[in-house]
């Protein structure tokens, strides 16, 4: 399938999925971190864990710094059309190259003006956040500040909301917004905590921020990678959909 003809057939699929995901009650979640042109990695985990009983939802960064961006992409894409309802990808802040530039961008440079035009028009569609009833909540970066978690569904693509999920990072201060490191906002244990507690969830589980401690905030917090491009180890984190999860050590990491 062509680059055209696989984008219309994935948007067409993305339309109909909300920015905001409920997870089933049933059966487990597999969340899979930045892959960033990992194409083993994306391999591997599709070989272990896609199966009827499994969610798979991956935590965006499909792109860039690896070798293998565009069959990593491409392939994620297919998947998606043989298992609609099995597979989640939610954005990555390398999939907004089109409205905020950055560092390294190999598979955005190496892309002509129409393959920009189509991956950037797909990746606007993609969801945000996923969230289920044992207390997960799910996404790339940071929280954005809203006034229910439902109003994800009206983030536009770009926006200062969208910029928290996609760019946010998490620093541990007692300050609520430590600062701006290179375009990133950082966000404290009391933003982080504040949302949280609006929300009504017990733990976020994100990827984005290499630099990040696997738990953060009383363990409320993991950070996972399934990317060379970062580590040698490639873990991808299982929860049990059925079961109350009140801390992220009770996330099952395991590697690829």
């Amino acid at each position: 399938m062509d680059l055209k003809d696989l984008s219309e057939k994935v948007g067409g699929l993305l339309e109909k999925e909300p920015k905001l995901i409920q997870l089933p009650s049933r059966g487990k979640v597999v969340f899979v971190g930045d892959t960033h042109g990992d194409l083993d990695a994306t391999e591997r985990v599709f070989s272990r864990f896609l199966k009827k009983t499994n969610t798979l939802v991956f935590l965006g960064d499909y792109v860039d710094r690896g070798d293998f961006s565009k069959e990593n992409m491409d392939y994620l894409l297919q998947t998606k059309c043989d298992h609609p309802g099995e597979l989640i990808l939610l954005a990555g802040n390398h999939e907004g190259y089109l409205p905020k530039s950055f560092s390294p961008a190999n598979f955005w440079e190496a892309l002509s003006v129409q393959e920009q035009e189509l991956y950037g028009t797909l990746f606007a569609k993609f969801p945000l956040a996923v969230t289920s009833g044992n207390g997960i909540l799910a996404l790339h970066g940071g929280l954005p500040d809203l006034g229910a978690l439902e109003r994800i569904n009206r983030i536009q693509w770009g926006d200062d909301q969208w910029d928290r999920i996609l760019w946010g990072d998490f620093v541990e201060s007692d300050e609520e917004f430590p600062g701006n490191w290179g375009g990133r906002p950082q966000f404290g244990r009391f933003y982080f905590e504040q949302m949280m507690d609006r929300y009504e969830k017990r733990v976020l589980v994100r990827s984005h921020q290499p630099r990040a401690p696997l738990y953060m905030f009383n363990k409320r917090c993991i950070t996972i990678f399934t990317s060379y491009a970062y580590m040698e180890d490639r873990q991808v984190a299982i929860v049990d959909l059925e079961k109350e999860i009140r801390t992220a050590e009770e996330v099952t990491l395991q590697e690829i």
